[in-house]
């Protein structure tokens, strides 16, 4: 009896063992970020089995046969409709500091899109405005309504949107919903769904979970976009999800979320038209013929004088695109960096580069929400901020809601809008939309904005922060340990 269980034993361990070797050779030939690979490479060791189960489950970003297959048959539609648009949209010079043309070029080799002038762009950051201008533009469609977003919560507001798109597919209007399969769960599962695929609207899960799904997808790959295009003439994006504020997780003791969208018109339009169109077909296969006939169109009609660039980024071939444009941005300041985010857990090259900002002399104000939905990146984003006051970085704790808004401004020249947190999902993980916009006029709108949440938050002092009870500096400690993996 004591041999078998000695066996029984050695066994385990001999296997345990080969699994943590096997693996941790796999983590070091992927070269991940330095802190990424350590942080796997401590859950794999330390925890027997289950950390092994855990890296193959959310480990690497594997998306699905199917979905890999479908990209690959877009892929060259994709880039001649790019080509085409940049050759039918105005890309005249936008007036801003020459320093900015960097990061432009930058910007289009990764994601190849140009920066486009002509537009006319309105921010608006009230969450009744911005249901009260979608339901008009919706109520105003005449030929397409597209829609993507990660959550879709049943309740207030988001009933009105899904009333306009019932009453536009009546009016013969195609109507088309991608969801994300996570964060719209409660949505698919709701009346208000099956409501709208009766009225004949088109509704389509993006990135669906389920047992056969996890073990050739990693889970938690999401679609973290927020869309909607209109007739090909109208667009919105920005942090706003079909969720009414007063209602949407209450329970969770952090007040409404605050955040704001951007209305848009011009020649931005079609490039978030092929945003969604592209990302239809890889959801439904349906896409493509779509997407090869917008390259037959005329010229991009021209609404206003704004340039924009816009910034798709996710787990592709280029995984860390949006990564990297932070960072050209962050070091492109010269004056002033102001920044609006809910979850500030970044990797050590975007919080290296915030740090040397505020070394070389740039006024650096980062905006979080005093409270958050999640307790893990509550403390490991709190771990952070006795580097980021020491070197001068302004951290400013919004206590009027949920600050959901993500948006950066640059020396009040250029702005970042869109669905990019500062965390490591956002930035290598999950799909999201960015609006980088080279215009002044627009960054002084979102600057005042900054200035209106900062104007309801607590401006963290470093003495008092050092003064904290120990037991929190050890909580924050902990979490910073497995930041790397949020």
């Amino acid at each position: 009896m004591i041999d078998n269980l000695s066996l029984t034993t050695s066994l385990i361990s001999m296997a345990h063992w080969a699994v943590v070797v096997g693996l941790s050779i796999r983590v070091i030939m992927r070269r991940l970020p330095v802190g990424v690979s350590l942080a796997w490479l401590a859950v794999i060791f330390s925890i027997p089995f289950a950390g092994a189960m855990a890296y193959l489950f959310i480990g690497e970003n594997r998306l699905s046969r199917k979905y890999l297959r479908r990209a690959a048959a877009i892929h060259d539609v994709y880039e001649h409709w790019q080509d085409d648009l940049q050759k039918r949209a105005s890309l005249a010079a936008p007036d801003v500091d020459p320093a900015v043309i960097s990061l432009q070029r930058h910007a289009q080799a990764l994601v190849g899109f140009p920066v486009m002038g002509g537009n006319r762009l309105h921010l608006m950051h009230d969450f009744e405005t911005v249901f009260a201008s979608i339901v008009s533009d919706i109520d105003g469609a005449r030929r397409t309504c597209h829609l993507e977003f990660y959550i879709w919560e049943p309740g207030g507001l988001a009933d009105q949107a899904a009333e306009a798109l019932m009453r536009a597919r009546g009016r013969g209007v195609a109507v088309r919903i991608l969801v994300d399969a996570i964060g719209s769960k409660r949505f698919l599962k709701s009346r208000l769904a099956r409501d709208l695929r009766d009225a004949g609207v088109h509704v389509a899960v993006s990135l669906p979970v389920g047992p056969l799904q996890i073990l050739t997808t990693r889970a938690d790959l999401r679609n973290h976009r927020k869309i909607i295009v209109i007739d090909g003439e109208i667009a919105y994006t920005g942090s706003q999800n079909l969720a009414d504020p007063r209602f949407f997780k209450q329970d969770r003791g952090v007040g409404r979320w605050i955040d704001a969208m951007v209305r848009m018109e011009g020649p931005v339009v079609e490039a978030m038209a092929g945003i969604f169109i592209e990302g239809w077909e890889m959801d439904t296969g349906e896409g493509l013929e779509e997407l090869e006939a917008a390259s037959d169109v005329g010229p991009v009609k021209e609404t206003g004088r704004t340039a924009v660039q816009v910034v798709p980024s996710g787990p592709g071939s280029k995984p860390d695109a949006i990564r990297q444009l932070l960072l050209s941005a962050i070091y492109s300041a010269r004056k002033e960096l102001a920044i609006t985010t809910p979850y500030f857990v970044p990797d050590d090259t975007v919080f290296t580069a915030l740090i040397s900002a505020a070394h070389r002399g740039v006024s650096v104000t980062l905006a979080v929400p005093e409270k958050v939905d999640s307790r893990l990146a509550h403390y490991a984003s709190r771990s952070l901020y006795h580097d980021l006051l020491s070197s001068g970085v302004r951290v400013a704790r919004f206590r009027g809601g949920l600050l959901h808004t993500k948006s950066v401004t640059v020396d009040g020249e250029f702005s970042i809008f869109g669905s990019v947190n500062l965390d490591m999902r956002s930035l290598w993980l999950d799909f999201e939309i960015s609006l980088f916009v080279y215009d002044r006029d627009f960054t002084e709108q979102v600057r005042a904005m900054q200035d209106g949440y900062m104007a309801d938050a607590e401006m963290l002092d470093l003495k008092e922060w050092q003064a904290r009870p120990a037991i929190h500096r050890f909580l924050e400690n902990t979490a910073h340990l497995v930041g790397p993996l949020l």
